[in-house]
């Protein structure tokens, strides 16, 4: 699936992908504060859904390709993928409630350790050495990013809900990864837009169906608020398009360790759009960040 197509396009397909989501955990935020927590989530899989209906039938319609009849195996991957995705959203919109924006992507983004783990047990994505050492690398920029003398900025709290939504988009990107590989196609652009069009299908119905029981207030202020989310749902539905293709090319680590670059995106929407100022020690982790991701594409 992957021999034939150009071997740093999984790069380019990532760093999109990264910059479209820094625009869209901006618009979540500020959802937030209207939607709470549930509603900014639902948002990107309600609103993106139509945005990725529409990508998949123009796969069909410039490549030619059917629809692809996915095997058993299929199904836990997209449900693992789409449901962990859910709880990672979530995890991250409330880290967001009560730390600066810069430091919770970096929170966050102490992911990558954990998808090279997951994806080695449950894929068996092998990395080599100045691979797995550029995961180390940039990791330890995020990681300083969040810090000062005396402990982690904010407390406990943030660091364990960040770290968790963290933990969470590493399952969500296996999960994803696995079905796409599962689905084995020798059109790679198919295989990853059908996968994404499941994973989003099942989230836009199964919390549409949860809010509509358990807090149909939520759901009417979603509606309610359909011109920023559709905003939101479209970033989120171009950044997933990305990310999926990404995965369809490059183990989920490389991807998300490559991906620590939304950590600088994250900085100049910070300070352009929220007004926050950047301190030395922030500088010495994106250093650290960009030193890591060269090191990964040294490697590949």
């Amino acid at each position: 699936m992957t021999q034939s197509v150009t071997p740093w396009l999984w790069a380019i397909f990532t760093v999109i992908a990264a910059f479209m989501q820094t625009l869209r955990n901006a618009m979540q935020r500020e959802l937030t504060a209207k939607l709470g927590t549930v509603g900014a989530t639902h948002v990107r899989f309600l609103f993106g859904f139509p945005f990725v209906i529409a990508f998949l039938l123009g796969v069909m319609l410039t490549t030619g390709a059917s629809l692809p009849r996915p095997g058993l195996l299929f199904w836990p991957w997209a449900v693992l993928g789409a449901f962990a995705q859910v709880a990672a959203t979530a995890l991250m919109l409330a880290a967001m409630g009560e730390r600066s924006f810069v430091v919770t992507i970096a929170y966050i983004k102490t992911e990558p350790i954990q998808v090279a783990v997951f994806g080695l047990l449950f894929l068996g994505d092998v990395l080599t050495l100045p691979m797995m050492t550029a995961i180390v690398v940039a990791t330890a920029g995020v990681v300083i990013m969040s810090t000062k003398r005396g402990g982690m900025i904010g407390g406990i709290r943030p660091t364990l809900i960040g770290l968790a939504s963290g933990g969470m988009f590493a399952l969500s990107a296996i999960g994803f990864r696995g079905g796409i590989l599962d689905l084995a196609l020798p059109n790679y652009v198919m295989a990853a837009t059908f996968t994404l069009t499941v994973g989003i299908a099942m989230q836009a119905v199964v919390l549409s169906v949860y809010l509509a029981l358990r807090n149909p207030a939520v759901m009417f202020a979603i509606l309610r608020a359909w011109k920023p989310s559709l905003s939101a749902g479209f970033a989120g539905a171009v950044a997933s398009q990305f990310w999926f293709l990404a995965f369809a090319l490059a183990t989920a680590a490389s991807v998300r360790t490559l991906a620590l670059i939304e950590v600088l995106f994250a900085q100049l929407v910070a300070r352009f759009a929220f007004g926050q100022r950047t301190s030395a020690r922030e500088v010495l982790g994106m250093l650290l960040v960009v030193a890591g991701v060269a090191l990964l594409l040294w490697a590949y």
